[in-house]
C-alpha cells in the first residue's frame, strides 16, 4: 500500500491541489469528484488500489484546497474547470490515463474524452450521467433556473446549500446511516460555508444545462471510440437514477454495469466491494 502525497500544481496561475498515490510508472487512474465534495472522497479507495495503480485525485477550481478565485476573475462554468483539469493533465504529463467520473466529474471527465480521446484508457462512471434518462426529478428546481435565470429562481436553489442538504446527500437511500463517517459531509459543509462559495455553486448549478447539452456528443464518442467502461452505481441515488448507468451499454455494449444498494456517495458504504471491482476492471483492460 503506497503512501499518499498531498501537493499543489501551477495551473496557468490557478493552484490545484491533489492527492496522489501509487508507483510513478504504474496505470494512471485520474479520480475526479463531484458537487459539494473534493478528493477527499477518494480517502478509502485510493490506498485501496495503490499497490497497482498510480491514483491522482485532483480538487477542482472553487472545490477544496484548490484555488477558489473571485467570479470576476474566474468564469465557473464546466467548459472553464474541464480547461483547468485538462491543463492539470498536461503539467503533471500525463499522456495516457483512465479516469473515474462522479457527479460534477462526469462531464469535466467526459469533455476531456471528447477533446482528446487518445489520451483515455478507460472511464469509470459512479453515478456519473450522460442520459437525459439518468435525471431525476429532483433537478426540477434547477431546470426552472436554466429556463428562466431570475433572481428568484436562483434564490430558490439555495436550498442545496443548505448543510443538512449536504447530509441528506450523504444518507439517502442508505440502509444503514451508522455507516456514514461524519467527517465527509462536515468537511463538505465546512467549505460550502466560505465566503463566495454560495454563489459559486449557484453559478455551476446554472451551467449545468451546458452539460445536458453535450449529451449527444459525449454519447457520439461513446459509440466512436468504444472505451472499456465501468459504471459503480449507487442504485438508491436521488439524482440519478438507474436508469442513466444502463444506457450506457445502448452505445457501449461491452460497458459493465453493477449496481450496490446505497445512495449518491457510493463510497461511503460499499468502497470495499467497489474498489474490488475496479481493480478487477482496471487490470483486465489497461495495462
Amino acid at each position: 500500500m503506497g503512501r499518499v502525497r498531498f501537493d499543489s500544481a501551477d495551473v496557468d496561475g490557478l493552484r490545484i491541489f491533489y492527492r496522489e498515490a501509487g508507483p510513478r510508472d504504474a496505470p494512471v487512474l485520474l479520480l475526479l469528484h463531484g458537487f459539494p465534495t473534493s478528493g477527499h472522497m477518494f480517502r478509502d479507495l485510493i490506498p485501496r488500489l495503490s499497490d497497482r495503480f498510480r491514483l491522482i485525485a485532483p480538487d477542482l477550481p472553487g472545490f477544496g484546497q484548490s484555488a477558489m478565485p473571485s467570479r470576476s476573475d474566474f468564469k465557473y462554468t464546466f467548459d472553464a474547470i474541464a480547461d483547468r483539469i485538462d491543463r492539470f493533465t498536461e503539467v503533471l504529463a500525463l499522456t495516457r490515463f483512465a479516469v473515474y467520473v462522479f457527479d460534477y466529474g462526469a462531464p469535466t471527465g467526459f469533455r476531456l474524452a471528447v477533446r482528446r480521446p487518445e489520451r483515455i484508457t478507460a472511464i469509470i462512471s459512479q453515478n456519473g450521467n450522460a442520459y437525459e434518462e439518468g435525471l431525476s426529478e429532483g433537478w426540477n428546481p434547477i431546470r426552472g433556473y436554466w429556463s428562466d435565470g431570475s433572481a428568484q429562481n436562483r434564490e430558490a436553489l439555495r436550498a442545496f446549500l443548505k448543510p443538512e442538504t449536504t447530509i441528506w446527500q450523504y444518507t439517502h437511500g442508505v440502509s444503514d446511516i451508522t455507516a456514514i463517517s461524519p467527517d465527509g459531509y462536515s468537511l463538505d459543509n465546512h467549505y460550502l460555508a466560505r465566503a463566495g462559495a454560495d454563489e459559486v455553486q449557484l453559478d455551476l448549478f446554472g451551467d449545468y444545462k451546458s452539460n445536458v447539452a453535450l449529451y449527444p456528443k459525449f454519447q457520439e464518442y461513446f459509440r466512436t471510440h468504444q472505451p472499456p467502461f465501468l459504471a459503480v452505481w449507487g442504485r438508491n441515488d436521488p439524482f440519478f437514477l438507474p436508469a442513466g448507468a444502463e444506457a450506457f451499454k445502448r452505445d457501449m455494449p461491452k460497458a459493465e454495469v453493477h449496481f450496490f444498494d446505497t445512495g449518491h456517495f457510493a463510497l461511503e458504504t460499499h468502497g470495499a466491494e467497489i474498489s474490488t471491482v475496479i481493480r478487477a476492471f482496471l487490470s483486465a483492460t489497461v495495462k
